[in-house]
């Protein structure tokens, strides 16, 4: 397989796709046709456009999938395929209900690059139980792509110290996660992605913490080698 998984698609004062656009290109290199999903938001055809222009600048065309019999040519025709970021719930709910989702995954385990934003990088893994949106619809399953074996946890944000908020930290709800699932959460914070190639995961951009059932979390900076993690 080949994954390029962003924590994000936008960084705070960059334009959308800006801070990874290098990396994308390079992932998507002899790459002409890329098949677009953008369920994860109500305006699919607003952010289908979106990402064509942005896409179009690197010299990839988009095609926008649709939840009807057309999205499975789209996907079938494509050189790569392109999750977008949104509401994880939603984008899973459309890709089941429109059976999608095997397509998706035939494609991806055949060898086409796959790359995914936040919630599209959220459904790379076994569960989209550690995405942090709110459930806005109801899911048949919480099963998602399983690409790789281990939870990821997008936009991970560290605890503030000077914060007077006594809410539970994403720390904390990813702990809680843990005491009732023996599995490792990957979180990655923005800025960050994960690339899978050659049978070698490695995280750049950004920094992630690793958490495990029964043991201390633990850091990683850019350029990390993560490809334990695909053992598990």
């Amino acid at each position: 397989m080949r994954l390029l998984l962003l924590s994000n698609s936008t960084n705070h004062g960059r334009e959308y796709l800006d801070h990874a656009i290098d990396e994308i290109a390079d992932f998507f290199k002899g790459v002409r046709r890329v098949a677009f999903v953008p369920f994860a938001l109500a305006d699919q055809a607003g952010y289908g456009a979106r990402a064509a222009s942005r896409l179009a600048r690197i010299g990839i065309e988009v095609e926008t999938v649709r939840a009807d019999p057309s999205g499975a040519a789209a996907i079938e025709g494509a050189d790569g395929i392109f999750v977008g970021g949104g509401n994880t719930f939603r984008l899973l709910d459309k890709l089941h209900r429109s059976a999608l989702l095997k397509d998706v995954r035939g494609r991806v385990l055949e060898g086409t690059p796959y790359l995914g934003s936040s919630a599209g990088t959220v459904i790379a893994a076994p569960t989209i139980k550690t995405t942090n949106d709110m459930p806005i619809v109801e899911l048949p399953t919480l099963a998602s792509l399983g690409f790789v074996p281990f939870q990821i946890n997008c936009h991970y944000l560290d605890p503030d110290p000077a914060s007077s908020h006594m809410g539970e930290t994403r720390e904390t709800r990813l702990m809680e996660f843990l005491e009732e699932n023996d599995a490792t959460v990957a979180g990655v914070r923005e800025g960050g992605w994960l690339r899978l190639e050659g049978g070698t995961l490695r995280l750049s951009g950004s920094s992630a913490r690793i958490f495990s059932r029964g043991r201390a979390p633990m850091e990683y900076g850019p350029g990390a080698d993560l490809s334990f993690l695909m053992a598990l």
